[in-house]
């Protein structure tokens, strides 16, 4: 067995912010060989085997309130976000243009499917039945799913299924996907910690692959560009255009909802917190929703720009 890659280290892999900014690796680096070693027998089955578990939730957010509906209202829509990019990644595994992308690709495929899966059962271990996590993923599709990750996908759609554009697809997955969605993922991680250590886990074993995602999208698209320069004016022009519907989308109108449920719960739950640093200097309890979502925004931004100028194409926002 080789050495257990850094992104792939339950105790010392980067968080999202620092990984999905620096972390360099391409899709020959990430191949079916290394999931199947690093992910799916190392990673994975530590999961299984119990040295790192999830745990019950916490009983302040299996209690029926506004901190069991925050966590709802994220992990459904997290479960619909991961299903549509796992039906969107079969178009990439389709017109992949080598081996080395194929088998990636492939795999984060696999991930995404997974990640569908670990966020609805997480629901379940939060005290819902089966029946109330269905019931409650089908209000946020007809909500919140309707309303921003439908289009995303509609536009997602076009690009790879109707475009047959390997390569704008990537560029839409990587960045006006994963590279928004990825440092609000960071935040969730961090606002759960102590409130529901295993809603917290559940979102470092997904951000682990989100980075090893975002790192390999980014070298796909550098090493085109780098071979074919006049491409670049085209994907600017896709990434601006996926932009614009960005813009018009109410994802701020959706994280305003969840996390004054959040913030609700930080009321009746805050003895739990203590002096719990959500980032240095700053205690969760102290923090307000206008604050929790203006530093998702801009760790999103950040994350961008640094993929954005990687793959040569600084300057796009």
């Amino acid at each position: 067995m080789t050495a257990l890659p850094l992104e792939a280290d339950w105790d010392n892999a980067p968080g999202v912010l620092e990984g999905a900014r620096e972390l360099q690796l391409t899709p020959g680096d990430c191949d079916l060989p290394y999931w199947l070693e690093h992910v799916a027998g190392s990673m994975l089955r530590r999961l299984t085997d119990g040295t790192v578990t999830a745990g019950a939730a916490a009983e302040a957010a299996r209690r029926p309130g506004p901190l069991r509906d925050a966590l709802v209202d994220e992990f459904t829509f997290r479960t619909l976000a991961e299903e549509k990019a796992a039906r969107a990644l079969s178009f990439l595994v389709f017109h992949a243009p080598d081996r080395d992308c194929l088998e990636f690709f492939s795999t984060q495929l696999i991930d995404e499917a997974r990640h569908a899966r670990v966020f609805r059962e997480h629901l379940v271990e939060a005290g819902l039945s089966e029946a109330e996590v269905a019931a409650a993923v089908v209000r946020t599709a007809s909500g919140s799913g309707a309303a921003v990750l439908d289009p995303l996908e509609a536009f997602g759609l076009h690009v790879l299924r109707d475009q047959g554009d390997f390569y704008g697809g990537v560029l839409v997955l990587t960045v006006l996907v994963e590279g928004v969605l990825a440092p609000a993922a960071e935040l969730s991680e961090r606002k759960w910690r102590l409130l529901d250590p295993g809603a917290a886990l559940v979102e470092r074993g997904a951000n682990m692959d989100e980075i090893r995602h975002l790192a390999v999208g980014s070298s796909v698209i550098r090493q085109y560009l780098t071979e074919r320069p006049g491409e670049r004016e085209r994907l600017l022009g896709l990434l601006q255009e996926g932009r614009r519907l960005w813009e018009k989308l109410p994802m701020e109108e959706v994280l305003f909802r969840r996390e004054s449920l959040f913030q609700q719960g930080i009321a009746e739950h805050g003895e739990l917190l203590g002096d719990y640093e959500i980032w240095p200097g700053r205690r969760l309890v102290d923090t307000g929703i206008e604050e929790r979502m203006t530093a998702a925004e801009r760790w999103s931004r950040e994350t961008q720009e640094a993929r954005l100028a990687h793959m040569l194409l600084d300057g796009a926002l």
